[in-house]
């Protein structure tokens, strides 16, 4: 008598979603048939984009996109943290507070007064905070938004029991492996290459614009040295400031290279 052959348990994955645009979850969309490959390797139990629904359930991994930006935010990122093995920070909402975080610090409550009709139905937090502020994270996988590459690579680590990669290598070492000339050199464009992290695969300097730093602080980044060098190019201080204060504008080193900037000036 044949006995009926055990089909191995998958990973059961979630992918949440906080205050954001939704970009980094359609990077597992945008993935196609590697989709469909991954969904034969894990089990796919909470994805609103992609349809299965239950954000309760105990998982292996999280997935979490956006910020912490409403009290009722904190409260499910603390009930997501309790029900995951892992949980994995994705794009620059979720690991740095987004472009919504340029809020931090002048939060007016007549702005909301100003903008709605019915403000009382509105439930906003003073500051725009990434999941690392409120919850353990296992990994942060920067960019605005990630890539398809980005998030196949991370799960194929974690199927693998091993730890994913953090590629904190600057976009000039993009533009340089794939010859792409530098903007800053050739065209006098300040780009934010030279302290934002690889992974976009220098996309806007391969089309002859300038980087404004989408992915995030890389190791060990200048900063002092990029806003030197964009006063010499002739940027205002206000302009300087706007550079670091962008999507990842709550990144610590962005942050206090504006602070910097706004209390001392450029060298």
């Amino acid at each position: 008598m044949n006995t009926p052959t055990a089909h191995p348990i998958k990973p059961r994955v979630a992918v949440h979603k906080f205050s954001s645009c939704d970009g980094c979850q359609l990077a597992f969309l945008n993935l196609g048939e590697d989709l469909l490959t991954l969904a034969e390797r894990v089990e796919l139990v909470h994805f609103a984009e992609a349809g299965p629904l239950d954000p309760d359930t105990n998982v292996d991994v999280a997935f979490v996109e956006g910020s912490v930006s409403t009290p009722e935010d904190i409260e499910r990122i603390q009930h997501i943290r309790a029900h995951s093995k892992r949980l994995i920070a994705i794009g620059a909402c979720a690991t740095a507070g987004g472009i919504q975080g340029l809020r931090n610090g002048v939060f007016d409550a007549q702005w909301v007064t100003q903008i709605y009709n019915h403000p009382e139905a509105i439930a906003s937090l003073e500051r725009s905070t990434p999941i690392a502020s409120h919850v353990k994270v296992d990994f942060e996988l920067w960019g605005c938004p990630v890539s398809g590459p980005q998030i196949l690579a991370v799960v194929n680590s974690l199927l693998l029991g091993v730890a994913p990669r953090d590629n904190a290598d600057k976009v000039c070492t993009e533009c340089k492996r794939q010859g792409y000339p530098c903007v800053m050199v050739t065209h006098g464009i300040a780009c934010m290459g030279p302290v934002t992290r690889a992974g976009c695969g220098a996309l806007c300097p391969s089309l002859g614009r300038d980087c404004y730093g989408c992915y995030g602080p890389a190791e060990n980044a200048n900063t002092d040295a990029l806003a030197a060098q964009f006063a010499r190019q002739g940027l205002t201080q206000q302009a300087i400031v706007q550079r670091f204060q962008s999507i990842n504008s709550q990144a610590p080193v962005f942050l206090a290279a504006a602070d910097k900037i706004r209390t001392r000036g450029h060298d």
